[in-house]
């Protein structure tokens, strides 16, 4: 499990094809601390160390993962959001993220403001997924406040630490970015439509109308 505070980022050096799965060789600030088998957020996408080498690393993606993000648009020099797995007695300072990428959206819009950015971001709203205002979600595993939220559409601000500490500062119109909703309303929502589809809608329209 992450947070959404992205800790740094990485740096592609290697793309490597086998079958239909992509490895992906990074370097970054905490290569010496990785172990095999390790969990790292990538781009919001939890992935598993599988070899550690000097100053780089591997990690592989299968291809439901390249089909659900945008890792499979990585370029050798690209850079990755990072973060490492959350400890039990870390602070929750961003929002409960799993790793588990939902879909990817686009970029439409950069807004320069004195200080800050607003990014504005397009999806599929067909998938059922959804924001709210002032609700949580990760955008390339960086965990922020939705601000405005409409059908398929929603915007987020971007303060100057952010910007530059993460990848932001390489997002402009049309790219590709990994969302994942907040886990707890995918929960509600989920819970809210089962309910719906065992509801025998004929027996209660009936019933309303013999009363």
């Amino acid at each position: 499990m992450f947070s959404g505070i992205v800790e740094t980022t990485g740096k592609v050096v290697k793309l490597e094809k086998e079958g239909s799965n992509l490895h992906i060789y990074l370097t970054c600030p905490f290569v010496n601390e990785l172990k095999i088998d390790q969990s790292v957020s990538h781009n919001g996408v939890c992935l598993t160390v599988v070899d550690v080498q000097d100053d780089v690393y591997k990690v592989t993606a299968v291809e439901e993962t390249l089909k659900r993000t945008n890792l499979g648009l990585l370029n050798v020099g690209d850079e990755v959001n990072l973060e490492r797995s959350m400890k039990p007695d870390s602070f929750l300072d961003g929002h409960i993220v799993q790793g588990h990428v939902d879909q990817t959206a686009v970029c439409e819009e950069v807004e320069e403001l004195e200080g800050s950015w607003y990014f504005y971001f397009k999806y599929d709203p067909s998938t059922g997924h959804f924001t709210v205002p002032k609700g949580s979600i990760a955008v390339n595993g960086v965990s922020l406040t939705v601000v405005d939220s409409e059908k398929g559409r929603f915007s987020v601000a971007i303060i100057p630490y952010t910007y530059q500490v993460t990848n932001f500062h390489n997002i402009k119109s049309g790219t590709v970015v990994n969302l994942e909703f907040d886990i707890i309303g995918k929960y509600i929502s989920q819970i809210v439509q089962n309910y719906l589809d065992n509801i025998d809608w004929k027996e209660l329209i009936k019933g309303k109308l013999d009363g």
